[in-house]
């Protein structure tokens, strides 16, 4: 654990430095020294309002995923369905050849060498000797154009959703780095020692043991081992994590997959009431849902909390509660 307290100390230390470096003193009189209080309530906020963007983030990650995976199969679904379109128009044309075979074939050969199906079905239809031909063919082209149609509308719909999705995801990446810039502004401000004060706040003392069997005992060895690592929005270690990034990989050694997200994490498994709450159940915060960590016993929660704290060792109650969940 020493180790943790190690790595939390050089976060802090590389906080304290960009402060130092950051400021450049001027000749103008000098500022009142801000509340420290009040920036930590600024700062709490700016963190805040970090994470539930970078949860928003985390979750169109998995809507992008599923989508591009669904148009991968609709584009394939398509080009199925287009080498089955052309199948039944070489039919189609030699039907049309052979029923005309003798005679002009002017109007025969601007249907056969029409490469827009949809005129190529409009030309067979307008044909005098249509309602000679094999009735059959010409419906089961038909039929087969509107399933393509169907297909390919379907695809640039789900071409437009990724699309779409992707722009969210810049935006929300746009709005991680400004709160994260504003609070690392604030933190600047404030001596050394205050700026300590404020990012240990709240900081428990990390128990020497925590009581767990089964599955749990894996995940929560894993979430403790993590204690003083970075919290870096949008990482899942191997030394940094996000909330539901550490949860997620804690609980990926007790063979037990979760969702990147601390709203998909809510929904992974049954809900359990504070009461009863054991080692290694997820707790959630903050509504809507956008942070998670890991029961400990005693009161206690193991989270990855902020890019100020890292990963840290807190009460039950920190933050708003709002409900538990056991993995597995």
């Amino acid at each position: 654990m020493q180790n943790g307290r190690k790595r939390l100390a050089t976060t802090l230390s590389g906080i304290a430095l960009i402060a130092v470096v950051g400021f450049v003193p001027t000749s103008s009189p000098a500022q009142a020294q801000p509340d420290i209080d009040d920036v930590q309530a600024r700062v709490d906020t700016l963190f805040r309002q970090a994470e539930e963007a970078s949860e928003r983030y985390n979750d169109a990650k998995i809507e992008l995923k599923q989508l591009r995976g669904e148009l991968t199969s609709l584009q394939a679904d398509e080009g199925r369905q287009d080498d089955t379109l052309e199948a039944v128009r070489s039919q189609v044309s030699d039907s049309v050849v052979r029923q005309y075979e003798g005679q002009s074939l002017s109007a025969v050969g601007q249907v056969v060498v029409s490469d827009d199906p949809q005129k190529f079905l409009s030309q067979l239809s307008t044909m005098s000797a249509y309602n000679d031909m094999q009735a059959s063919l010409f419906d089961k082209y038909s039929a087969e154009l509107k399933e393509l149609t169907l297909r390919r509308e379907a695809t640039e719909r789900r071409a437009d959703q990724v699309s779409s999705l992707e722009k969210k995801l810049g935006t929300e990446k746009a709005t991680i780095d400004k709160k994260l810039d504003e609070a690392q502004a604030l933190l600047g401000r404030l001596k050394a020692e205050e700026r300590e004060e404020i990012l240990s706040r709240g900081t428990a003392r990390v128990p020497s043991e925590v009581p767990a069997s089964g599955r749990a005992s894996a995940a929560i060895a894993y979430a403790m081992a993590q204690v003083g690592d970075a919290y870096v929005y949008g990482a899942a270690g191997p030394s940094a994590f996000d909330c539901s990034g550490l949860t997620m990989m804690a609980w990926a050694q007790a063979g037990v997959s979760l969702p990147h997200s601390s709203s998909a994490q809510y929904s992974s498994g049954p809900h359990i009431a504070e009461s009863d709450l054991q080692p290694g159940d997820l707790v959630f915060y903050y509504s809507p849902i956008s942070h998670v960590g890991m029961y400990i016993g005693n009161g206690l929660i193991v989270n990855a909390e902020n890019p100020g704290t890292g990963v840290r060792v807190t009460g039950l109650h920190s933050m708003p509660y709002v409900g538990a969940v056991r993995p597995g």
